[in-house]
C-alpha cells in the first residue's frame, strides 16, 4: 500500500475574532472620521447659510432656523462686491491680497529650496550647527519680531554713527510684507524641504557629479523636478497663511495697501454689528484658497508622503 504525502499548506483563513476586531476597528475609524468632518463643517455651513439670509434674520435668529423658514437675499453680496456702502470696495483689497500672497509664497520657497539643497548635499564647516540654528528660529514668536523688523524697514540700523542697514523707506509698502513673510516662513520651509531633498537617491547626485555637473546644474535638472510635490505642498501652506494673514499685512502694509483680512475688520462696522457683510465677505475671501487647494491637491497628497519610504 502506498501513501502520498502532500505538504501541508499554511492556513490562510483569518480567525473569526480577528475579523470582528478588524470590522470594529474599521467601523469606529469611519465613525470618528465622519464625526470630525461634521464638526469641522458645521461652522462653515452656518457661515454659508448666514451669508444668504437677510440682515434682520441674521441678527434675531440662529442660522439653523433657515431650514424651517427659508429666506434668501443677495443684498449681502451686493454690499460687499458692488461697494454700495462704506464697508464695500473689496475688489481693491482682493488685488492687494493677490499682490501680497503670490510673491510671499514664491520667494521663501525658492530661497528655502536652495538652502535645503546646500544643507543636504553640500559639505561646509558648521553645516549642522547652522541648520539647527535655522530650525530653532521656528520657536521664536512672530509677534516678538514685528517691532524690530518694522524699525529696520522704516529707519534702518546703526551702530553709533555707522550704518549697518540702510533706510530703504519701505513704510506701508507691499515689499515690506514680502520680506516679512519670507523671514517668518523660511525656518519651516527650510526644515521641510531639507528632509525631502535629503531623502532623494544619492546615486543620482553622485552620477551627476561624475559627469561634471555643477551644484546649480544638479539643482535645476535633478532636484527641482523631483521636488515638485514638496514644493506644491509647502506652497499650499504658505499661500493659505499669507492669504489669511491679518497681523503682518496690517503692520507692514497699513490699511490702504493691506490684504482683504484688513478690510474684513472694517466690514464689521464701528460697533461690530454688521455681521451680514462679514458672512458674505468671508466667502469672497475663501474662493481663491479653495481654487488653489483644488488645483494642487494631487501634489499635496504626494508631498505629504514623499520621503517617508526610501526605495
Amino acid at each position: 500500500m502506498t501513501s502520498s504525502l502532500t505538504p501541508s499548506e499554511p492556513n490562510k483563513s483569518i480567525p473569526l475574532g480577528t475579523k470582528v476586531v478588524a470590522s470594529m476597528t474599521t467601523g469606529w475609524g469611519r465613525f470618528v472620521v465622519w464625526t470630525l468632518v461634521v464638526l469641522w463643517t458645521v461652522p462653515t455651513l452656518g457661515l454659508f447659510v448666514s451669508s444668504w439670509r437677510p440682515e434682520k434674520d441674521i441678527k434675531t435668529t440662529g442660522w439653523w432656523t433657515f431650514f424651517a423658514n427659508p429666506s434668501l437675499t443677495l443684498e449681502n453680496y451686493r454690499d460687499v462686491l458692488a461697494a454700495r456702502s462704506a464697508g464695500g470696495q473689496m475688489g481693491t483689497y482682493f488685488w492687494n491680497s493677490v499682490e501680497i500672497a503670490i510673491p510671499s509664497t514664491i520667494i521663501p520657497i525658492t530661497i528655502a529650496a536652495l538652502a535645503a539643497y546646500a544643507f543636504s548635499w553640500m559639505s561646509f564647516r558648521g553645516r549642522d550647527w547652522l541648520f539647527t540654528l535655522v530650525v530653532g528660529l521656528m520657536v521664536v514668536p512672530l509677534q516678538m519680531a514685528l517691532i524690530p523688523l518694522l524699525r529696520l524697514f522704516t529707519s534702518g540700523a546703526h551702530i553709533g554713527s555707522i550704518p549697518i542697514f540702510p533706510d530703504l523707506n519701505l513704510n506701508n509698502s507691499v515689499v515690506t510684507v514680502w520680506i516679512a513673510h519670507t523671514c517668518f516662513g523660511l525656518p519651516l520651509a527650510v526644515f521641510l524641504l531639507r528632509n525631502f531633498i535629503a531623502s532623494l537617491p544619492r546615486e543620482l547626485i553622485e552620477a551627476a557629479r561624475v559627469d561634471g555637473a555643477s551644484h546649480l546644474r544638479i539643482f535645476v535638472s535633478i532636484i527641482a523636478p523631483l521636488s515638485v510635490p514638496a514644493f506644491a505642498s509647502l506652497g499650499i501652506f504658505q499661500f493659505l497663511w499669507t492669504w489669511n494673514d491679518y497681523l503682518v499685512g496690517y503692520v507692514f502694509a497699513g490699511g490702504k495697501n493691506g490684504p482683504m483680512t484688513v478690510k474684513l475688520v472694517e466690514l464689521a462696522g464701528n460697533r461690530g454689528n454688521e455681521w451680514q457683510r462679514l458672512t458674505a465677505a468671508a466667502f469672497v475671501t475663501m474662493v481663491v484658497p479653495l481654487l488653489v487647494f483644488a488645483g494642487l491637491q494631487r501634489y499635496f497628497v504626494r508631498g505629504l508622503i514623499a520621503g517617508a519610504v526610501k526605495g
